[in-house]
């Protein structure tokens, strides 16, 4: 195994992480504009792609499967969703709805660590109850359908489902009068956390397995069963799914012919049909 694949397969998630989040603190620590977020996601996007050539968990998912632009369709749509959120920050912190308790004193990385440890609670227990409430299931289903797990899948959500939660998520955030700096931030995070997440990286995160919600614990979730992919539920960690009982650490991660629905083979892979299909009878 070359030094590059050992680099990649040890350190690539936590430089990832702390690599790009930390270029997104520089941006608003120095005042520099947010929209350096952009070419600084692009670039996020291009080197997760690199990196699944070289160091693949599965070589096959790197293959389309008629399935490139949906996924950028969704992915653009959905991102523009959480922009258009982020930018009413202001307009809702002039209604003075909340507490107004937030920390403003902490620095600014705590302020986002902050925001983070809230949000992973609002994402974690509304993704929980998507698998449980019919309904919901119906708009999360779209998620579920891919048949190849990459750095796309995390954006690839029906956009009700997205904004239900984008509201758990940000509700209590809002409430307690988060900065729109600290809110960029933290969608910042969150775009690079669901590359991580949906990465077909063969990473390998140690004993932080029990906690980092990233490809390794979150392909189980994946997984085409009703009850072993009913796990592993952590946007951020798992701290949620140790406290509801639904967490599944070491063993065999799902492979190439063990994603999807089960019993839902015939799903819709165009999206015209997956935004309609969750308000189809049956």
């Amino acid at each position: 195994m070359s030094v590059v694949n050992i680099i990649l397969r040890y350190l690539y998630a936590p430089l990832f992480f702390l690599g790009f989040v930390g270029c997104g603190l520089e941006i608003i620590g120095t005042g520099h504009t947010k929209l350096w977020f952009l070419p600084l996601l692009a670039g996020a996007v291009l080197i997760s792609f690199i990196a699944e050539r070289v160091t693949p968990y599965e070589p096959v998912w790197n293959l389309p499967q008629a399935d490139q632009r949906r996924d950028w369709i969704h992915a653009v749509v959905n991102e523009l969703s959480n922009v258009s959120a982020i930018a009413l920050i202001p307009f809702i912190a002039m209604l003075d709805l909340g507490i107004d308790k937030w920390p403003a004193q902490w620095p600014l990385w705590g302020q986002l660590l902050f925001a983070i440890l809230i949000a992973d609670l609002g994402i974690t227990l509304s993704h929980y109850a998507s698998h449980k409430i019919n309904s919901l299931w119906k708009l999360h289903a779209v998620h579920h359908s891919v048949d190849r797990l990459y750095g796309f899948n995390g954006l690839m959500k029906h956009p009700l489902h997205q904004a239900i939660e984008l509201m758990a998520g940000t509700t209590p955030l809002l409430l307690l009068g988060i900065p729109m700096d600290v809110a960029s931030l933290l969608g910042f995070a969150v775009a690079i956390q669901l590359l991580l997440q949906h990465s077909n990286v063969d990473m390998r995160i140690g004993p932080f397995i029990i906690f980092w919600a990233v490809a390794p614990g979150h392909r189980h979730h994946h997984r085409a069963s009703s009850t072993d992919g009913d796990v592993n539920f952590g946007f951020f960690t798992m701290t949620w799914d140790h406290i509801l009982g639904t967490y599944v650490g070491r063993g065999d991660q799902p492979r190439a012919g063990e994603l999807g629905i089960a019993g839902r083979t015939d799903y819709p892979v165009t999206y015209v049909r997956q935004i309609i299909e969750p308000f189809r009878a049956g």
